[in-house]
């Protein structure tokens, strides 16, 4: 019996669940071998930070799409290790903006080579066009949910 649409579907974001999984267990083993005190959850605010520094909790949930009491306890965990600082916006005192450490801008000359080794391995052996392609379907389902597309890259 032929597969239907809703199994391929199905099928799909199972594979892309398995994916993530993968890119995940990457950067923790990277973590783990360089001896880095960070987890993937504080390790994508960073990656936030290193595309904007000086944004406020709240966007730092919708980047990483987390909800904004995980993100209070990464920056805090990010704070006690010297990498991020909170600091006053001067347009809103109600409002806090997390800040990069010289530390925090530091540890990206470490880290992104890794990423882009991370990113040469995963692209082997793949057109760029099928890769295109591929987004273009992953941004469609996005759409179809309803979810809000960011084009910010965390």
């Amino acid at each position: 019996m032929p597969a239907t649409k809703n199994d391929i579907v199905a099928e799909f974001t199972r594979e892309l669940i398995r994916v993530n999984t993968a890119f995940r267990q990457y950067i923790q083993a990277m973590l783990r071998r360089n001896n880095m005190d960070l987890t993937f959850e504080m390790l994508q605010v960073l990656a936030c930070l290193w595309n904007t520094d000086g944004v406020n909790q709240q966007e730092i949930a919708n980047l990483t799409v987390k909800d904004k009491a995980s993100v209070t306890y990464l920056i805090d965990n990010l704070t006690k290790r010297g990498l991020v600082v909170r600091k006053e916006d001067e347009g809103d005192r109600r409002n806090k903006l997390v800040l990069l450490t010289d530390a925090g801008k530091a540890l990206k000359t470490e880290v992104e080579p890794w990423i882009q080794e991370m990113h040469a391995f995963a692209g082997v052996d793949m057109p760029v066009q099928a890769i295109k392609d591929c987004m273009q379907v992953m941004i469609k389902f996005r759409e179809n949910l309803g979810m809000e597309i960011s084009s910010d890259n965390c």
